[in-house]
């Protein structure tokens, strides 16, 4: 087959939804699939092909209800490579971007099986996004089938409200490739954590969202001994994500999305020096260490905590838990996404007490969150259980490699449909 996959943001862009399509659109190279990314242009990127995988590049940013900003013809160039590329699918990452939003313009024109996958509808109650969302089932009903992350959340659930009969749900995954074959790096000389210290793990970029002040909070609050708290964030960049000579409205969506950023980082960074300067916490052994890390760091950090915390503020199907899973490491999260029913599906972690905002934004209740840390820190025979369902969980049904197959064979169903 010869798949288009469209995302917003790719390698070596890093995040949750740049590492699904890379899984997904690797490992169905792999399986002998001619696959191509539609994605925005990246300054650091200086290659055209990663891992077999094609990469067509496109300096264009924003989406329809921010506005678009792109160079001269860009626009047109990315449609008319919709329409007139020779691809037997074309499968559309996360809406509210506009890689996903030029598309919908042009659905009828585009006579190849088309997949959407909406990653959450995280506008969906935001009032900037009323007429998009009156608009955006109409569109769902034009692609040939819709895959959701989960059976109960925002985005599935306003599908069924509208009548969208093209509906399948696919989890995400962590990769066995990654977990079960990771060249060891000592992640606890490296950054000179004592050998017996208990090291809760948090993997979030700081966007402002992902909750790091939260676990900052639950981390101190909590009654623990010899512990270090690592929260590993990628900084963000603007000149990976916008091209140089990106102007006028892209300074507005630039303050949008980097002001949340910076907040994360000084919060981040002021609370490490100021965390770690307390004298108590010092007689205690308690740290907390922020840094950003490699890929491969990052996995050594999963598989070398002894708990993952996650009081994230909104999310999808959070990626990090099936990578804690297969990991073998328990988590804590906030009810957030589909973590409720990740929890269900693998009973290998545990929900934070949360309340939930106005705008459905998930907030962990510092002194109760904190009161759970504690029963799991003191429980290794707890830990060591939730850590197992888990791992056993991911191994039989949560490895990208049997998602992958999952996708290639809708794509197939759908070509024999032709």
């Amino acid at each position: 087959m010869r798949i288009l996959h469209t995302v917003e943001q790719y390698s070596p862009s890093v995040g949750g939804m740049q590492e699904v399509v890379k899984q997904l659109s690797e490992k169905l190279v792999d399986l002998g699939h001619d696959v191509t990314i539609a994605t925005s242009y990246h300054s650091n990127r200086n290659f055209n092909n990663l891992n077999g995988v094609k990469i067509k590049s496109f300096k264009i940013s924003g989406n329809v209800v921010l506005g678009y900003e792109s160079e001269t013809n860009e626009i047109k160039r990315y449609q008319d490579f919709l329409c007139n590329s020779n691809f037997d699918i074309i499968t559309n990452f996360a809406a509210q971007q506009w890689a996903t939003d030029l598309m919908l313009e042009i659905l009828d024109k585009i006579k190849t099986k088309k997949i959407f996958i909406p990653t959450g509808f995280s506008g969906l109650y935001h009032p900037r996004y009323k007429e998009y969302f009156k608009k955006i089932d109409k569109w769902m009903k034009q692609y040939d089938l819709n895959i959701f992350l989960s059976n109960n959340y925002r985005d599935i659930n306003f599908a069924r409200e509208q009548k969208v009969k093209k509906i399948i749900v696919i989890p995400n995954g962590a990769s066995a490739d990654e977990f079960l074959n990771t060249e060891f790096i000592d992640i606890r000389v490296e950054l000179n954590i004592p050998k017996n210290n208990f090291l809760i793990l948090n993997v979030g970029s700081h966007t402002g969202t992902k909750g790091h002040k939260e676990a900052v909070s639950i981390f101190s609050k909590a009654n623990i001994k010899n512990s270090t708290l690592l929260i590993i964030g990628n900084y963000f960049n603007k000149s990976n994500n916008f091209h140089p000579t990106f102007k006028n409205k892209i300074k507005t969506i630039i303050k949008k999305l980097i002001y949340p950023t910076i907040g994360c980082l000084n919060f981040c960074q002021t609370a490490s020096t100021h965390f770690n300067n307390l004298s108590n916490n010092k007689k205690i052994g308690k740290k907390l260490i922020i840094v950003s890390k490699s890929r491969l760091e990052t996995i050594n950090a999963y598989k070398q905590a002894d708990l993952f915390l996650f009081p994230s503020n909104i999310e999808c199907s959070p990626l990090v838990l099936f990578e804690a899973m297969a990991s073998k490491i328990p988590f804590l999260t906030t009810d957030v996404g589909n973590s409720k029913e990740i929890i269900k599906w693998s009973n290998g972690g545990m929900l934070l007490p949360t309340i939930k905002d106005k705008k459905n934004y998930s907030h962990a209740q510092i002194n109760e969150s904190a009161d759970l840390l504690n029963k799991l820190y003191n429980n290794k025979a707890l830990r060591e259980r939730l850590a197992q369902n888990g791992f056993n969980a991911w191994q039989k049904k949560f490895t990208w490699e049997k998602i992958t197959k999952n996708y290639e064979e809708q794509y197939k169903k759908l070509i024999k449909n032709l």
